[in-house]
């Protein structure tokens, strides 16, 4: 019978067998200071909780109705040493953990610059970070690396050794960027930019995913990420140069829709301000970019003026961010870069009629108190009577 049960459990003990624990078995530094605060973390809470454990066992085994041995004390509730064992040794292993969580989340900030290569090795002047721009798409991710002039769809490369430096952003909705063997995750937001730091410390392929439900295709969001030796890398980088795909503004539009499960695809050139304009929300011709927008709002917006400033969208929700009901959705015209504007759509953009209360012109001189005639003329220029 017994042999039985042992055999009952093999098909668990198979299905355990399949996974992977990655993240107890990281491939870089971050990744492995994150593993071990999570191992101390474990290991300090488990000093009460198995004594704890331990011990409601033990108390219902040696006070059982049945034995008669121990002293029957029904009256007692009070034990000054056993007071002091209860509340000294929790409160010991809550400071414990947090201090242990107030070093871990300053040291291992995801904005902030990495220190080290591992655990054996700071970082030095020479040891240049890999800038990588991080773009979530439905339901792909999109990888640029600025100063290579190259990127990548689903399939990411990186040295040994090498700092990385990541600026992730997204499309539409909030996504997830988890690289379980590198780091710990971080989320892509549209319009917004969140900043990861990690290093890769082991050759190896790894699996990167979305972490953050997004949708009918949410599932098939993941892409390889390629640990390289430097001679391996500088291979891949020129790769994907000798790509005869081109990533501009109207590329990246198309690359955008929807999709499912897309093949890895390199480009061999990508226009360099392509992520600056995905950031701000104004990859379209004439669209006028956030940044433009807070600019525009700091010196106190453009007034009522500005309300017709608008071009309609030319697409529904399937391809893009419009929608098919209702009125027919607009963006804001771009009226701040004079290159963006050349190629306008041929559609009229509706700008004020009357430009003064814009620039100005035309309008009268303040009045100035006849109280103090010198200084009004001062003002001007000018010398008062009592001067001349």
């Amino acid at each position: 019978m017994r042999a039985l049960k042992l055999l009952a459990l093999l098909p668990f003990v198979a299905l355990l067998g399949g996974c992977d624990f990655v993240v107890l078995a990281p491939a870089g530094d971050v990744a492995a200071q994150q593993r071990d605060l999570v191992v101390i973390s474990t290991v300090l809470m488990l000093l009460i909780v198995l004594p704890v454990m331990a011990l409601t066992v033990f108390f219902a085994w040696r006070y059982r109705q049945s034995n008669t041995a121990v002293p029957y004390e029904p009256e007692w509730d009070h034990s000054t040493q056993l007071e002091l064992v209860i509340w000294s040794a929790p409160l010991l292993i809550i400071v414990c953990l947090g201090a242990l969580t107030w070093m871990g989340t300053h040291l291992l900030d995801p904005y902030r610059t990495l220190g080290r290569i591992d655990a054996g090795k700071a970082i030095e002047s020479k040891d240049a970070p890999l800038n990588v721009e991080v773009v979530a798409l439905a339901w792909k991710w999109l990888f640029i690396y600025p100063d290579y002039g190259v990127a990548a769809v689903n399939e990411l490369a990186a040295p040994v050794d090498r700092p990385i430096r990541f600026r992730i952003t997204a499309s539409s909705v909030m996504h997830s960027f988890y690289i379980p063997a590198l780091a710990g995750q971080i989320y892509a937001m549209p319009g917004m930019e969140t900043k990861l730091h990690a290093v890769a410390n082991e050759q190896g392929t790894f699996r990167g995913f979305s972490a953050n439900y997004s949708g009918a295709g949410f599932s098939g969001m993941h892409f390889a990420f390629k640990s390289l030796s430097a001679s391996d890398f500088d291979k891949w980088i020129t790769n994907a140069k000798a790509s005869s795909n081109m990533l501009g503004r109207s590329d990246y539009l198309q690359l955008e829709r929807p999709s499912q499960n897309e093949p890895v695809r390199l480009y061999g050139s990508v226009d360099r301000d392509l992520y600056k304009a995905i950031l701000n929300m104004c990859v379209e011709t004439g669209k006028m970019c956030v940044s433009e927008m807070m600019a525009i709002d700091a010196k106190g917006g453009l007034g009522r003026e500005g309300l017709n400033n608008t071009l309609p969208l030319t697409y529904d929700k399937y391809a893009r961010r419009g929608a098919p009901l209702g009125n027919q959705p607009t963006f804001v015209a771009g009226i701040c870069s004079i290159d963006e504007l050349k190629d306008t759509p041929s559609r009229e953009i509706f700008a004020p009629s009357d430009m003064t209360p814009l620039r100005g012109v035309g309008m009268k001189r303040p009045p100035f108190s006849p109280a103090h005639p010198s200084s009004t003329s001062l003002l001007f220029g000018q010398r008062s009577k009592s001067e001349s």
